[in-house]
């Protein structure tokens, strides 16, 4: 009966021992943002199904683009699923809405939404979260620089009326206030609006050098088509929450000679050989390119690749601390992610401290332009 009694509990504990990770992951596949959405998924599919030699399951599901439902999907899948991490969501609505959730119940969770306020400032929830875009500030950075060497004096600014538009308008302005570029007009759309006649007039009435679009996905071409079909003839900005190819085909010829920060990702054939992120970046591309198509990569499939970078590192080191399903294996988990450090991924290189939980520096960014309707490297 011993004997009996000490195999079971031997068989009890390998079979809680080699227990799967499983991921949960909230994307916008559809709505407003499933330009941004739908590659995040097919990334997604790409991802190792075997890390630390443990079994990885991936549950996906989709948010649309909606907050309520990415709260729903976030409760579903540590509820119902019992995962051990989140991935999403896409945009950075849906990823506030997450927040709460993930701390509450002491799940990591890795962001691919754009703006910083996902994980800045640093406090009790957002210790919990983590985030594989590229923050708002590096990018602004890079426009605001690009614009001062162009010697622009005045820029207006157009962005979504949430928090990715809000975001982008308080990181580009502080930089601009800084290097003199005065920012003459600030309008607001939804991300579902079919015109922005009446946006668009009161920029062009304040006769700006320039125009910043704040927003991401197909409805950012919509502020770029309408001041091309008012005659606009200054400098057209858009972020890098632009950058798949849907955009180009939504925008057309409007969205020509648009310029743009984007993650090196999207046009690493194109960087030079010694760029620190090109073999990392093209690993993602020809795996990606490789199942879907040539020329079908785009900026937003790379940040859940680099999620899923940051989790090739950590689950490793988790796993020595704690068995995946408890709550010390999620400890294990955010502090290994914490604790990444010259990680390269698709997007950049990795540092990760416990006051930056997106541990991007400069290297993550390159400046680009759209011609013939494709990005082209601005040297």
């Amino acid at each position: 009966m011993r004997k009996i009694l000490t195999v079971a509990i031997l068989a009890a504990f390998s079979a809680t021992a080699f227990a799967d990770i499983n991921v949960g992951v909230s994307v916008s596949a559809t709505g407003p943002a499933a330009s941004l959405g739908i590659p995040e998924k097919n990334t997604i599919a790409l991802l190792p199904t075997s890390i630390g030699g443990q079994k990885v399951n991936y549950i996906v599901l989709d948010d649309a683009t909606d907050p309520t439902v990415a709260t729903k999907n976030i409760k579903q899948l540590i509820s119902e699923n019992k995962v051990d991490v989140v991935i999403g969501s896409s945009t950075t609505p849906n990823s506030l809405a997450m927040m709460d959730v993930a701390a509450e119940n002491e799940t990591p969770m890795i962001s691919m939404a754009g703006s910083a306020i996902v994980v800045e400032p640093m406090d009790a929830k957002r210790r919990w979260v983590f985030k594989s875009a590229q923050n708002d500030a590096h990018m602004a950075t890079a426009i605001v620089q690009h614009m001062t060497d162009k010697n622009l004096q005045t820029v207006a600014f157009i962005g979504f009326a949430d928090a990715y538009g809000d975001g982008w308008f308080k990181e580009f302005s502080k930089i601009a206030e800084l290097r003199k570029l005065k920012v003459v007009a600030s309008e607001r759309f939804q991300r579902n609006d079919t015109s922005v006649t009446g946006q668009i007039l009161k920029i062009m009435a304040a006769k700006p050098d320039a125009v910043l679009v704040g927003g991401a996905g197909t409805p950012a071409a919509l502020p770029q088509m309408a001041l091309r079909d008012k005659g606009y003839k200054g400098l057209i900005y858009q972020t890098h929450g632009v950058a798949n190819n849907d955009f180009l085909r939504v925008g057309g010829k409007a969205v020509e000679g648009a310029f743009l920060p984007l993650g090196p990702m999207v046009i690493a054939n194109q960087l030079p050989n010694d760029n620190p992120v090109k073999k990392s970046a093209l690993e993602y591309v020809n795996k990606y390119e490789g199942v879907y198509g040539k020329g079908s990569v785009s900026s937003f499939g790379g940040h859940a690749w680099d999620a899923g970078v940051l989790l090739g590192n950590a689950l490793p080191i988790a796993l020595k601390k704690a068995k995946p399903g408890t709550v010390e294996f999620r400890r294990a988990l955010r502090d290994a992610i914490e604790g990444s450090k010259n990680l390269p991924a698709a997007h950049g290189i990795f540092n990760m401290t416990p006051n930056d939980h997106q541990g991007y520096d400069q290297r993550a960014r390159v400046m680009a332009t759209i011609e013939n309707n494709t990005w082209k490297l601005v040297k």
